[in-house]
Order: C-alpha cells, then sequence, then structure tokens
C-alpha cells in the first residue's frame, strides 16, 4: 500500500469530480476542515524529508503520519498469488496462505523485510510508473485480473484500531492534514466492519474488490472513498464523516442470500418493517462534506439501489452518469449545495426510479445532459420509472434538459393510483406536486418523456421552460379521460411559461396558474383529438398569451382566463374538438369570460392564417383594445365541410373597444354577434392594419347568416361619407341578405350609427327600409292578405315614404289643396234645383237654412277637409251631391294620412333635435 498522499500530482483515477467528468462547478465541495485534497500525492519535498516522528519540534513542520502498508510474511512465497475470481458479482479469489501481514512505516522510509512489491515500487499507479505499468494493474471488475495483495479486513480493522490512537494524538499535535488508510490494487477478504467506530482517519480504498459490504454504521470517520472499486454493497447507516464520502467508478451489486439483512434480496414475508433493503445504505448519515457517486454503477433490481433517507450532506450530492437498478431512495434529503444526476441511468419499471420526496436542496437539481468535454461523449439522464420529487424544495435551478423520461403505460403504475378520482394521474413520469424553486425549471431542450409531467400546486420562482420538448401520453379509452401530458393545476409561475417547438401527444392541463410572465407556445404541435387539449381554464397571465403557428388537434381550452396582455393566436390551426356526450362537438377555440387588458387575435401571420375547424367562442370575453379576426379560416362543422346550421363564430355579450372582422373568406356557418358591443367596427379589408389577407365583406356572406340582435357599434372603421348613397344601399343589401329575414335591431343599429356621424337623410332612408321588409315579411306566405299588406306598403312607401319622408306629406296636401280647390269651384251642385234649400250664389247650396251669411268658398272647404280635428266652419254646412260627397270623404281620409305623417315626421325631428 503506497503512502499517504498529499497535494501535487493527480494519476488518472483521481476521484475529484471535476476530472472525472469534466465539470468545474460550485458542485466539487471542499472539506470543511481543511483536508479537502487529503487524496494527492506527497510533493517531492515530503518524500525527501527526514523522518521526525522521534522530534516533534522538527523545523520543516511536516506530520509525523503513521500509514500502513501490506507486506509478505517472513518465509512466505513471494512470486505473484495466483487467484481465479468468480464470474459472479460475489465471488472470492482463491489463493495460497502466504500469510500477509501488515508492516506500519513512516513517508519515504521503507518497513524491513518488505517485499519487492511492497511500497512506492508496488503498481500504485504513481506519477512515475510506466504505460505499461498502468496496463498492468489489478482490475477488480474483470474475473481474469489477479489483485496485487490479498487483505484481510480484521487484520486491516484490528491495526487500524490498535494503532491509530497514539497516531492521532501526535498528529493533533504536530499537523494540520489528516491521516489516510489507503489500500490499492487488493482483494479484501472477510467483513470490513468499523460499526460504531470513532476515527480521525480517510479511508480510501482504489481498484479492490471486496467480499463482503463494508460496514461503516454509526461510524464517525473522517472520509470515506472508494474509487473504481468492486462491492457486494456498502452499509452505511447513521454514518458521520468529517470530509467527503466518495463511490467513484465503482461497482456494487448486491447478492441474492446474504445475512447482512439490508443488502440482500428477500422475500416478501421476511421483511421486517423499517429494515432496509438496500444495495447502498446512507439512511440518517451525515456527510460533512460532498457525497460523490460518480460513474458508478449500482445493481439491486428488487430492491433500493440507494436507500439514503434524511441523508444530510454539507456539500453537495454529485451523482454524474450514476447507473442504478433499483429504486433510489432519497427522501428527506438535506444538502448545502447541488445535487446532480446529470447523465445519470436510473432505472426500476415498476417502481420508483427517484424517490425524493421532502427533500431539500441547498442549490439546483441537475438531471440534464452531460457534457464532460474532451474524447467523452454526451450521455442523457435517462429514467425507466417514477420520478417522485413531491415537496421538494430547490433553492437553485430544477433542470431536466435533454432528459429522458419513461414510465410503463400497460396498466397502473402505481397501486395508489387506483383511484377514481378524476384528478389522479395514473402514468406519471414525474410526480412534482407542491414543488417550491426558486429558480428557473427546465423541461427542455430535448426532453423525451413517455408519460405525464406532473407539478400540481407548485410554486417556481423564475421561469417554466418546456420548449423543444417531446411528451406522449397514450389516450384513455374510457372516462374518466386522465390522459394528461403535463398537469400544472394550481401552480404559480413568477417568470414565463415558455413551449416553443413543443411536440405534446396527450393533453396540456394548466388549468387554475397563475403566471406573472408572458406564455410562449409557438411553433407546437399538440394531439389531443376529441378532447381537450390544451386547458388554460381560469388561469391567470400577468403578460401575454401566444400561442402563434401552432398545430393542435383538439379544444383549445381558454375559457374564464384572465390575461394582462394579449391573446395572440396567429397563424394557428386547431381542429378535431372535444366529443360531448350526446355524440356533438364542442368548440374548436373557447375563449368564454375571458378578461382580455389588450387584444384578442385570430388572424394570419406570413399568410399562414389561423383556421379553427369546429368554430369559435368567445361568449361574455370583455376585451379592452381589440378583436381581430383578418385573414381567419372559419368553419363551424369540425370536419371542415359546409354546414350552415353550425356555428363559425360566437362572439355573444363581446365587449371591446374595435372588432375587426375581415375573416379571410366567408365563414363556414353562422356568425353570431349577440347583444356584442364594440367602438368601432372594421369588417373592410383595406381599412386593417395588417396586409394579411382580409376579404372586403367576407363576414356578411357567411354562409349560415348573422345574428346581429342588440348587436352594438358607435362607428365604422371606415366612415361613410354624408352622401354617399351608393355605399349606404351595399351595406343595406349586405345587412339584409344576411340576417335572412326581419329583424328591426340591426337596421336601427344602422341607422343610429349613420345619424350619429351627421347622415340624417341616409338614416331616414334605412328606417324606411327597415319598415319595407316589415310588410314583405308580413305578406309573406299570405297569399290573399299579403297582396293588401303589399299594397298598402307601396302606397305608404311612395307617398310619405313610410313616414320618414313627411316633406312628401306637406307636398301631397298642397297638390290634393289643388286638386280640391278646382273640383269644387268648378262643380255646379245639383241641389239648386230643390226648392226646399237655401241656394248660394246659384252654385251651393246651404243645408240649414238658418246659416245666412254664408260664402262659399272651394279652397277653405278643401282645406277644411284636409285638416283632421281643426273645424274651419265649412264642413257639414254645405251641400254636397254623390259625387262631391265620394270626392270629400276621400280628401278628408287623405288628409288625416298626411297630416298625421308630416306631424310624426316634425314630432321625430324636433325629438332628435332636442336630444343634441
Amino acid at each position: 500500500m503506497p503512502g499517504i498522499r498529499r497535494r501535487g500530482d493527480r494519476d488518472d483515477g483521481d476521484d475529484d469530480p471535476a476530472g472525472t467528468s469534466g465539470h468545474s462547478d460550485d458542485d466539487t465541495h471542499g472539506s470543511s476542515d481543511g483536508s479537502a485534497d487529503l487524496d494527492t500525492r506527497d510533493s517531492p519535498n515530503t518524500h525527501n524529508s527526514p523522518n521526525t516522528h522521534d522530534s516533534p519540534n522538527a523545523s520543516d513542520g511536516q506530520a509525523d503520519v503513521e500509514t500502513t502498508r501490506w507486506v509478505t510474511a517472513p518465509g512466505a512465497d513471494p512470486d505473484r498469488i495466483p487467484s481465479q475470481v468468480e464470474s459472479d458479482h460475489g465471488g472470492v479469489p482463491r489463493a495460497r496462505m502466504p500469510g500477509w501481514i501488515p508492516s506500519s512505516a513512516r513517508p519515504g522510509k521503507a518497513a524491513a523485510g518488505k517485499a519487492g512489491r511492497a511500497g512506492n515500487g508496488g503498481r500504485s499507479g504513481g506519477a512515475d510508473g510506466s504505460a505499461e505499468a498502468d496496463a498492468a494493474r489489478y482490475d477488480p471488475f474483470d474475473a481474469a485480473s489477479e489483485p496485487d495483495h490479498v487483505v484481510d479486513a480484521s487484520e486491516l480493522v484490528r491495526q487500524v484500531l490498535d494503532s491509530g490512537l497514539a497516531g492521532i494524538l501526535r498528529w493533533r499535535k504536530q499537523s494540520t492534514n489528516a491521516p489516510i488508510v489507503q489500500v490499492e490494487n487488493a482483494y479484501i477478504r472477510g467483513k470490513l466492519d468499523l460499526r460504531g467506530a470513532d476515527l480521525r482517519y480517510l479511508f480510501r480504498f482504489e481498484r479492490c474488490r471486496f467480499e463482503y459490504a463494508p460496514d461503516v454504521r454509526e461510524a464517525k470517520l473522517l472520509g470515506l472513498v472508494f474509487q473504481r472499486c468492486r462491492l457486494p454493497g456498502l452499509l452505511a447507516r447513521n454514518l458521520r464523516t468529517g470530509n467527503d464520502l466518495r463511490l467513484i467508478k465503482c461497482y456494487i451489486e448486491a447478492e441474492a442470500g446474504g445475512s447482512d439483512g439490508e443488502t440482500t434480496m428477500r422475500r416478501a414475508d421476511d421483511v421486517d418493517r423499517g429494515m432496509p433493503d438496500a444495495a447502498v445504505n446512507l439512511t440518517d448519515a451525515v456527510i460533512e462534506g460532498s457525497a460523490v457517486l460518480t460513474a458508478t454503477r449500482i445493481v439491486h433490481p428488487h430492491g433500493k439501489a440507494v436507500h439514503a433517507d434524511r441523508l444530510l450532506v454539507t456539500g453537495a450530492l454529485l451523482a454524474y452518469r450514476l447507473d442504478a437498478e433499483g429504486e433510489v431512495r432519497i427522501p428527506g434529503l438535506r444538502t448545502g449545495g447541488n445535487v446532480n444526476f446529470s447523465g445519470a441511468s436510473l432505472r426500476n419499471p415498476d417502481g420508483f426510479a427517484l424517490n425524493g420526496n421532502g427533500a431539500v436542496v441547498g442549490g439546483s437539481l441537475l438531471c440534464e445532459l452531460d457534457r464532460p468535454g474532451g474524447d467523452a461523449g454526451s450521455q442523457r439522464f435517462a429514467t425507466r420509472g417514477l420520478l417522485y420529487l413531491p415537496s421538494m424544495r430547490v433553492s437553485g435551478d430544477l433542470n431536466f434538459r435533454g432528459a429522458e423520461l419513461k414510465v410503463r403505460q400497460d396498466g397502473l403504475g402505481v397501486d395508489a393510483w387506483k383511484t377514481g378520482d378524476w384528478y389522479v394521474d395514473p402514468h406519471p413520469a414525474l410526480i412534482a406536486d407542491r414543488l417550491h424553486v426558486e429558480g428557473n425549471v427546465e423541461l427542455s431542450d430535448g426532453l423525451d418523456v413517455d408519460g405525464t409531467l406532473r407539478m400540481v400546486n407548485a410554486r417556481i420562482g423564475g421561469s417554466l421552460r418546456l420548449a423543444d420538448a417531446h411528451i406522449r401520453v397514450l389516450p384513455s379509452r374510457k372516462p374518466p379521460f386522465r390522459d394528461r401530458a403535463v398537469h400544472l393545476d394550481g401552480s404559480e409561475i413568477s417568470g414565463d411559461l415558455d413551449t416553443k417547438g413543443v411536440r405534446v401527444k396527450g393533453q396540456l392541463r394548466i388549468a387554475d396558474v397563475t403566471i406573472r410572465g408572458n406564455v410562449h407556445l409557438t411553433d407546437g404541435t399538440f394531439s389531443h383529438a376529441g378532447r381537450d387539449v390544451l386547458s388554460f381554464r381560469r388561469s391567470t397571465v400577468s403578460g401575454n398569451l401566444q400561442v402563434r403557428r401552432c398545430r393542435a388537434e383538439g379544444t383549445l381550452r381558454l375559457m374564464g382566463m384572465s390575461v394582462g396582455g394579449s391573446i395572440d393566436l396567429q397563424g394557428t390551426e386547431v381542429g378535431e374538438p372535444e366529443r360531448k356526450d350526446d355524440g356533438g362537438r364542442d368548440w374548436a377555440v373557447d375563449l368564454r369570460s375571458v378578461r382580455v387588458a389588450r387584444s384578442v387575435l385570430l388572424t394570419a401571420e406570413e399568410r399562414r392564417p389561423f383556421t379553427a375547424r369546429g368554430g369559435v367562442t368567445m361568449d361574455g370575453a370583455q376585451i379592452q383594445r381589440q378583436l381581430d379576426i383578418t385573414g381567419a379560416h372559419l368553419c363551424g362543422a369540425s370536419d371542415g365541410t359546409d354546414d350552415p346550421g353550425a356555428v363559425a363564430l360566437d362572439a355573444g355579450d363581446t365587449h371591446a373597444d374595435e372588432f375587426v372582422l375581415a375573416p379571410g373568406g366567408p365563414p363556414l356557418g353562422r356568425v353570431v354577434l349577440l347583444r356584442a358591443h364594440c367602438g368601432t367596427l372594421t369588417d373592410d379589408a383595406d381599412a386593417t392594419d395588417t396586409r394579411a389577407t382580409g376579404v372586403e365583406g367576407s363576414l356578411w356572406l357567411a354562409t349560415g347568416g348573422l345574428d346581429l340582435e342588440d348587436f352594438r357599434y358607435d362607428s365604422l372603421g371606415t366612415p361613410i361619407e354624408i352622401g354617399d348613397t351608393a355605399e349606404v344601399r351595399r351595406r343595406l343589401r349586405l345587412l339584409h341578405d344576411a340576417i335572412g329575414g326581419y329583424r328591426p335591431g340591426p337596421y336601427d343599429q344602422f341607422a343610429a350609427m349613420l345619424r350619429s356621424s351627421g347622415n340624417e337623410e341616409q338614416a331616414d332612408w334605412v328606417l324606411a327600409k327597415k319598415q319595407q321588409y316589415r310588410y314583405e315579411s308580413l305578406a309573406h306566405g299570405k297569399p290573399v292578405v299579403g297582396l293588401g299588406v303589399r299594397l298598402w306598403s307601396l302606397l305608404q312607401r311612395w307617398m310619405v315614404g313610410y313616414g320618414y319622408r313627411p316633406v312628401r306629406a306637406v307636398v301631397l296636401l298642397l297638390l290634393l289643396l289643388v286638386a280640391g280647390s278646382v273640383w269644387f269651384g268648378v262643380r255646379v251642385d245639383d241641389c239648386i234645383d230643390d226648392g226646399n234649400l237655401l241656394v248660394v250664389e246659384g252654385r251651393r247650396c246651404a243645408v240649414n237654412a238658418d246659416d245666412t251669411g254664408l260664402n262659399w268658398n272651394p279652397v277653405l272647404f278643401t282645406v277644411d277637409l284636409l285638416v283632421p280635428i281643426v273645424d274651419f266652419g265649412n264642413k257639414g254646412r254645405w251641400h254636397l251631391g254623390e259625387a262631391d260627397m265620394w270626392v270629400a270623404t276621400g280628401f278628408t281620409a287623405m288628409g288625416w294620412v298626411l297630416a298625421t305623417t308630416a306631424a310624426t315626421g316634425m314630432t321625430r325631428a324636433l325629438r332628435r333635435n332636442g336630444a343634441n
């Protein structure tokens, strides 16, 4: 066994994690007591220094350190000991009995009677060794390789216990460095039993093979290092070290049928509750340094590969490229630094691959792609089994970039999942409920997941990234449909949610989530046909929600969201919406009751239109700025066919400052704007701010028509010029064709908008057309009555414009006055031949002979007939023949109609002017 190592050269098997795995971050923690580099070789000055064992006051200040070496006993065969290591992991070398015994020496001095292979000339892998010597080193993993030494574990322990006390006392007085018990290239026979020992030694084993699992339970050691060793297990429950615990490039496999009670595979009925069943047992251990498991392989497929409940590590837990078969169990872990599993492979397909329930990480949790640099290739973190991290607290970041997480989905993964609770995910690859991360959560950059990523009620201090991740979960075939690929209900994210380029097969459920940054779901692919593919129910986003250039099969459920910026769905294609229980289809995009501080954009981007096959609903939405569907392709039927009965766009009860309704083509289905309200209505492509393809008037050409009852808008995006009769007629024609029947509200709204912009005459014309359409509606389907209704409508339209042309009434009254005056002034009544009547001026007769002093005036008589209610004293006093009687009756009736129409028009004008 070589001498004590101090700061100096490193061999190629140095256990520094920065050297073995290419990492140079703060994961490589030193010892808290100043002995971080005890595993390095002595400097040349140390080798050449004089012996100071008997001179405690030596001027050079070098430590007087006692070292244990193993040499041949006197008379033993000095030749190499032939051995045959069995191919199984617990094989013991067969050797002659040479009687190996220990000998002590100080650094730089050889022990008496030492064989040629003992001391610095042995195959220890020193800096002065040749390439041939390095190649000839003992390989504990190779059955054909022979050890340099066969060490009796009990003798090693006895020598350390017998000689350790005095050495430690001298060391404490004279040195600031610590002694090392180092064994290299050896087969450790028997059981290394240090249980309960209190030793200020750092034990280092390099290229060694152990017959039995080392037992350091309840021990207090300065440090413990296994490098390139093969062990049947490690019993380290309640261990306490003053420095690092390192298992570097080791192979550990628990033996079946062993007797230690902790590292063996046992039948379930033989297991005592609370008794660990682990290859490496670190339960309740305290490591005042770092725990290093770099590049170590641990095999215990029917038990726990690592059992480290409540492990306390003041430094970091470094498990680069750890290869574990069996559960890695670290619930209650406490670390002062990072926990790093980068490049690790954890396999336990029928249970927990990694159980970190309630762990507290003082730095970051890193489970990402390991890129050591140099000639070593990169390796991704991979699990086969459930990654179980509920209630974990991470002071830094949680990083799964480029990882591969897979769980079996052919049945229930965990018995506890056998429940009818709808919110349970039966096939989770990651469970991190109530996770608390101060920094960012990276589930991105090539992350490949088979199963559900579940982080319910989590708290993330930074951003959550799912960019370029690929997540798959098998669809459920019967209710309850619990096929969520990502489940984030109730979580809080202080930064952004970034899922650029994500590919998800299953539901992306983000309900009741608070996001204080932006949401970027751009260039993603979401597949969950017939169900909700993206659910943001009742979530709050302080910034923008962008679902741009995505392709989604399933319903985009954004119902009840509150967004501080805009909802942007530019260039997104949505189809195959959720199936209802009655066999029908739900909406492709559900924006009901959203509250948006800026705009909702369902527009085209770079000639890629927003497309919704299954309809869009935003019933009850409150939008502070703009609802824009410029260039959109809207189809009410989920299969993309033209179904006039389906609703392509439902914006009922929606309120916005501006509606930009210029889709890329006529919507295939019905458009509902019932009780909606906007300040400005823009339905002309030329009036939009984007070049993206709106088609003029296409909204009004919806194949299922428009429902515009109580739809209110204050102005048009392109105002109608005063006197532009052609534009008013065009819009009125589009409106009449779109609503498909008589409904007074849309005409009243159109007229009110025209009147508010100063087009009084055009507004009255629109209202007159409304009355015309009303009479046509009344006459429709009534052959007999309808004829009269049509004639009466024609008469009103021609005479007074349905009361909206009062000037026509005045003109007709004047014409009737002239006609009446001529008629009654020219004709001579035949009453003059009746002697009983009083003839006046030889042309007319007074009815009452007592009426004397009457003068006949045909103009005044006609005026009296045409003006209703008011009596000028001419009606009823003059005798009229049969022809005159009928003419007078007609004049009276016409007078009533025209006078009432004129009065109504004047009253309407006065009321309107008074309101202004």
